[in-house]
């Protein structure tokens, strides 16, 4: 029985960092994902005009940076401006499909962690109702699986992105990268279509 006490506790800690970084990887990837728009559109816009070292130098610093991947094997290659175009168009692709479960934790955080401030009531047929805490309660706990599923997607997203980005370097990327990028672009076009219908 001590052992098993002692067992238990020595696993505890392990536990708790391993979810400390699970959290950190979510709140990593739901940043870098943020960021693929813009900065693909600030690639498209200044690469032509002589941009494209600084545009491959902010995909680097966003890998290292915010994700805290580690440098590329080959960091000193300059890549010219089409493979640059090439992969500003795949980022604003990628940042596009990562807008759907963006979306999905700012309606989790309005509708569910702060339902009764922005809802006024009535609660009648609200889920969780009649009461105001009922139904706030109800949003805030049907929310939880949704963000959950968002930050892993967003997780998913981040790391095809960033296999994208050692490209750029000189990497060999795996066989499935372009075939998962394209499939990621037609399910985000599929849901977003889905869900502006059932609006």
């Amino acid at each position: 029985m001590p052992t098993d006490l002692a067992q238990s506790a020595a696993d505890h800690p392990t536990a708790r960092s391993r979810s400390y970084r699970m959290v950190r990887l979510a709140g990593r990837s739901l940043a870098y994902c943020a960021t693929l728009v813009p900065v693909a559109v600030l690639a498209l816009v200044t690469a032509p005009l002589g941009g494209a070292g600084a545009a491959v130098a902010r995909w680097r610093a966003l890998r290292t940076g915010l994700l805290g991947m580690p440098p590329t094997a080959v960091p000193g290659r300059r890549p010219g401006t089409v493979a640059v175009l090439g992969h500003a168009l795949l980022s604003v692709l990628v940042g596009a499909v990562a807008l759907l479960p963006l979306g999905v934790e700012l309606l989790v955080v309005l509708r569910g962690v702060l339902y009764g401030l922005v809802d006024s009531g009535p609660y009648v047929g609200a889920w969780g109702g009649p009461t105001r805490a009922g139904a706030w309660l109800a949003h805030f706990l049907i929310g939880l699986p949704m963000a959950a599923a968002g930050l892993a997607a967003l997780i998913g997203i981040a790391a095809v992105h960033q296999r994208l980005t050692r490209r750029l370097d000189g990497e060999r990327g795996p066989v499935w990268l372009y075939p998962t990028v394209l499939l990621m672009a037609v399910a985000g076009a599929l849901l977003f279509v889905g869900w502006t219908r059932q609006i």
